[in-house]
């Protein structure tokens, strides 16, 4: 850093008449130092001495970590109180972050997987205009690890039903089940991590025996495990969504998604591995195991009281089932495709509806109460009646 001695000097061997670049050689400087000296006129203003951080006594014991290739901050944190810190964790990610270029580069072993052993599944969120209306769409991708063939679907949910529906729709488009679906950490998936195991949600267990497939989980934060998805969900958000492109329903949207992987995606040649994606599949198609004579049931289930006036309550809207049903419980049974089956506890089918329309609050079969107008008796009084009592 440049003093006042050193100031005092320039502004004297300047006014001799000395070139810049002769004093900045005397100097040890660069010239443009010196030029700058002699445009301020004075020489540099003193730096403010740093406050000290609650951080500072705790440095060395977090520079230890980040050698011992601990990074995270949350558990340096959860060291560092233990010593005594007193501080939040904004100042130490602070810290941190700019040591995080000195990070030692595992690098990133590509695996590939034998054909048919393995797909891999992931999703995508996308505001898209969808029968007019801008609305959040979720867009499931899956890819096949051996052939990359790739299969894409849009939902307007990505809970457990859809998610089961899109990866039993990705089975039957290939035409076959591979041995194992490679997930993220998706509550339809995966419940938690103990013991550095994961706990699988029951119903996706169900689904993999319902299939033949070997559920696996990435660990926390290791996406990179799914990497050939992951390229997979940027290439569609940058190839086939890419342009805000407008749909007339999610029917709409999911042909478009057909054919863009079946034209576009599907026929590409993959440069690592020297082939098209078509030609692997091919190989891979053949070993992937059958699909079973019965499809997986992705329907919302429920158990509902029939009221006294013959409706069940389903998300707020009534729907109407047979009068002689009043006060009993039935079960109903909601596919993602809008359709409402009603039955009876002897699981007999006693009503079907659609889906409401946005803003209706009843939906009614006149039949269904056809009984209980039957039940409504009037007594018919002489008139006298009347004239007496007034």
């Amino acid at each position: 850093m440049m003093t006042r001695e050193d100031y005092l000097m320039i502004t004297e061997r300047y006014r001799q008449g000395v070139y810049i670049k002769d004093i900045a050689a005397e100097l040890g400087v660069a010239p443009k130092t010196v030029s700058r000296a002699l445009k301020r006129g004075s020489e540099p203003p003193k730096r403010p001495k740093r406050r000290p951080r609650k951080l500072d006594p705790f440095t060395d014991q977090i520079d230890q970590m980040l050698r011992d290739e601990i990074w995270n901050a949350e558990v340096i944190l959860r060291k560092i109180r233990g010593a005594g810190y007193t501080g939040g964790i904004t100042q130490l990610r602070d810290y941190i972050q700019p040591k995080r270029a000195l990070r030692a580069d595992g690098g990133v072993v590509r695996y590939e997987t034998p054909p048919g052993q393995q797909m891999q599944h992931d999703w995508c969120e996308r505001w898209l205009l969808i029968g007019g209306v801008r609305q959040k769409a979720y867009i499931a991708v899956n890819a096949l690890g051996y052939s990359r063939h790739l299969h894409a679907m849009g939902m307007p949910s990505l809970d457990a039903n859809h998610t089961y529906e899109v990866i039993i729709d990705a089975f039957e488009t290939l035409g076959g089940v591979p041995g194992s679906v490679l997930v993220d950490n998706q509550a339809s998936a995966v419940l938690h991590w103990r013991d550095g195991r994961p706990r699988f949600n029951p119903r996706f267990g169900e689904l993999g025996a319902h299939y033949g497939f070997t559920p696996r989980a990435c660990r926390p934060r290791r996406a990179k495990t799914k990497g050939k998805v992951e390229r997979m969900v940027r290439y569609l958000s940058d190839n086939a969504l890419a342009g805000d492109p407008a749909f007339d329903s999610f029917d709409d949207l999911n042909a478009y998604l057909a054919t863009w992987c079946h034209t576009v995606a599907n026929q590409r040649t993959l440069r690592e591995l020297a082939e098209s994606v078509t030609a692997r599949f091919a190989r891979e198609r053949e070993l992937l195991a059958p699909l079973p004579r019965s499809r997986y049931d992705t329907a919302y289930h429920f158990t509902r009281a029939v009221s006294l006036d013959a409706y069940i309550s389903l998300h707020g809207v009534r729907y109407s089932v047979p009068g002689h049903l009043a006060q009993q419980r039935v079960s109903v049974r909601q596919t993602l495709d809008g359709n409402i089956e009603i039955r009876d506890l002897a699981g007999h089918a006693v009503a079907h509806h659609c889906v409401a329309a946005a803003g209706e609050r009843f939906v009614t079969v006149a039949e269904h109460h056809v009984c209980l107008w039957d039940q409504v008796r009037v007594e018919a009084r002489d008139l006298g009646y009347y004239t007496e009592v007034l």
